[in-house]
C-alpha cells in the first residue's frame, strides 16, 4: 500500500507540473496532507510511513485539485498563521502576509513606549493587525474600519477566536469617515498595487483575493493620499500614522507625506531590504469637523 509520504510525493510532482515551483509544491502539498489528517508536522514525520487512513486519498486529492488552479492554500485551509496566532480567511479578505507583521512591529514599539490607549486599524480585511496589536498591548483598544461587512464578520471571529473582541470595536465605513475619537495610533494595510500591475500579480492573488482590497488606483497611492489628508483630525498629539507600502513607492510615500505636512520618522525595509512601513507624524493635528 502507498503511503502518506507516497501520496505527498506524487502530489508534489502533480503541483510542479501545474507550473508552481517546486519549493511551494513541496510545502503545499505537506499543508494540504496535514490539513486533510488533522495532523502536525512532527506526527506527520514519525507516521508518514504509514498507509493513509481510509477517505484521505479522495479529500487529499480534491484539495491538490484546487490548488491546480492556482487557488491560495490559505483559502484552501481556511486559516493562516500571523504574529504566531491563527486566522480564519475567507475569498472576502486578503491573506495575511509577512511583510505586514513589520506595521505590527512598528506598531507595538510605538505603543509600548508613548501614551497609547486607542489606535484605529483602517481597512482591518482579516482583522490580523488590529488582533496582533491587542495581543501585545494588554491595555490597548483599537477600532477597526472597513468598506466590506463581509470582511468585517471574518474580523470579528477572528478577534473571539484569538480572544481580545472585548478591546476591539468593529465599523463599517469609508476610511475614517465612521470615527470621531483621537487615537494615538492609526495604522493600515491599505490597497496600494497600481491598477497597471494587475497582469504582473501572480494568478493567486489576482484571480482569488479581493481586488477593493488590492488596487490603489493608477498609481496605487488613491488610498494612502486619502490617509495622509484624513488622518490628523482622528490623531492624539504626538501620535502616529504607521502605514504599508510596495515595492518602489518610498519616494513617492515621502513626497506625499511632505507635501501634506508630515515627518517621516522611520521607514522599515522587510528581509529583502524592500522598504515596507513609514511611521509618520504631524505637529499639529487639527480639530475633528
Amino acid at each position: 500500500m502507498p503511503s502518506l509520504f507516497d501520496a505527498i510525493a506524487a502530489a508534489r510532482a502533480t503541483l510542479t507540473g501545474s507550473g508552481i515551483s517546486p519549493y511551494e509544491a513541496a510545502v503545499d502539498a505537506e499543508v494540504l496532507a496535514r490539513h486533510v489528517l488533522g495532523w502536525d508536522r512532527a506526527r506527520l514525520l514519525a507516521d508518514g510511513r504509514d498507509s493513509a487512513p481510509p477517505g484521505f486519498e479522495r479529500d487529499f486529492h480534491e484539495l491538490v485539485r484546487r490548488r491546480m488552479t492556482r487557488e491560495p492554500v490559505a483559502l484552501i485551509t481556511g486559516h493562516r498563521e500571523f504574529w504566531g496566532l491563527e486566522f480564519e480567511v475567507t475569498k472576502d479578505v486578503l491573506v495575511p502576509r509577512p511583510e505586514t507583521e513589520l506595521l505590527v512591529e512598528e506598531a507595538v514599539a510605538r505603543g509600548r513606549t508613548a501614551e497609547c490607549r486607542l489606535a484605529i486599524d483602517v481597512g482591518t480585511g482579516s482583522g490580523c493587525i488590529a488582533i496582533a496589536l491587542t495581543h501585545e498591548l494588554r491595555d490597548l483598544r483599537v477600532i477597526a474600519v472597513d468598506s466590506s461587512r463581509a470582511a468585517l464578520q471574518v474580523a470579528e471571529r477572528n478577534a473571539v477566536r484569538n480572544g481580545v473582541s472585548d478591546r476591539i470595536e468593529f465599523l463599517q465605513g469609508d476610511l475614517l469617515e465612521p470615527i470621531s475619537q483621537r487615537a494615538g495610533l492609526i495604522v493600515s494595510n491599505p490597497p496600494y498595487v497600481a491598477d497597471s500591475d494587475a497582469a504582473a500579480l501572480p494568478p493567486e492573488v489576482v484571480r482569488f483575493e479581493p481586488h477593493t482590497a488590492l488596487f490603489g488606483g493608477a498609481d496605487g497611492l488613491d488610498l494612502i493620499r486619502r490617509l495622509l489628508v484624513e488622518a490628523p483630525a482622528h490623531l492624539a498629539p504626538q501620535g502616529r500614522l504607521i502605514v504599508e507600502f510596495g515595492f518602489g513607492q518610498e519616494a513617492a510615500v515621502r513626497q506625499l507625506a511632505c507635501e501634506s505636512g508630515w515627518t517621516v520618522v522611520h521607514i522599515r525595509m522587510d528581509l529583502q531590504g524592500i522598504p515596507r512601513t513609514a511611521a509618520l507624524s504631524r505637529p499639529d493635528p487639527q480639530p475633528v469637523q
